[in-house]
């Protein structure tokens, strides 16, 4: 299953409001690989940065989860708003877990300046 991070998180927490919260977090808990896309392109609020912690722990060593992020992870503890839920989640994400970073340019990027539309040193998106 694919979500971006926001639209997962805007979800449980209508959920949440709802009185639906276990019954969302079993939905997401169900496929066998999770791909959370764009976490941290926003910073979360600690209510919703909780709510993700939730989702991981209840998915620990049950369902793989595959995370996209542009922050490394010395920075998550800004990206959730609070270091200790940072550090509980980086704990569950990161037990068995492979780290690829991915250097460079960015591929849309890239695609923009094979077309001439960017100058080479030109990254303002």
């Amino acid at each position: 299953m694919f979500v971006t991070a926001t639209a997962l998180l805007a979800t449980l927490a209508k959920a949440q409001q709802e009185g639906k919260l276990a019954d969302q977090i079993a939905f997401y808990a169900k496929p066998k690989l999770l791909v959370v896309d764009e976490l941290g392109y926003l910073p979360l609020e600690k209510h919703t940065a909780n709510l993700f912690f939730q989702l991981v722990s209840r998915r620990y060593e049950r369902g793989s989860m595959l995370i996209t992020t542009n922050q490394t992870i010395t920075q998550w503890g800004h990206v959730f708003g609070d270091e200790m839920i940072a550090s509980a989640v980086l704990d569950r994400v990161l037990h068995h877990s492979h780290v690829l970073v991915i250097q460079g340019d960015s591929f849309r990027l890239k695609q923009k300046k094979r077309a001439g539309l960017l100058g080479s040193n030109n990254t303002n998106r």
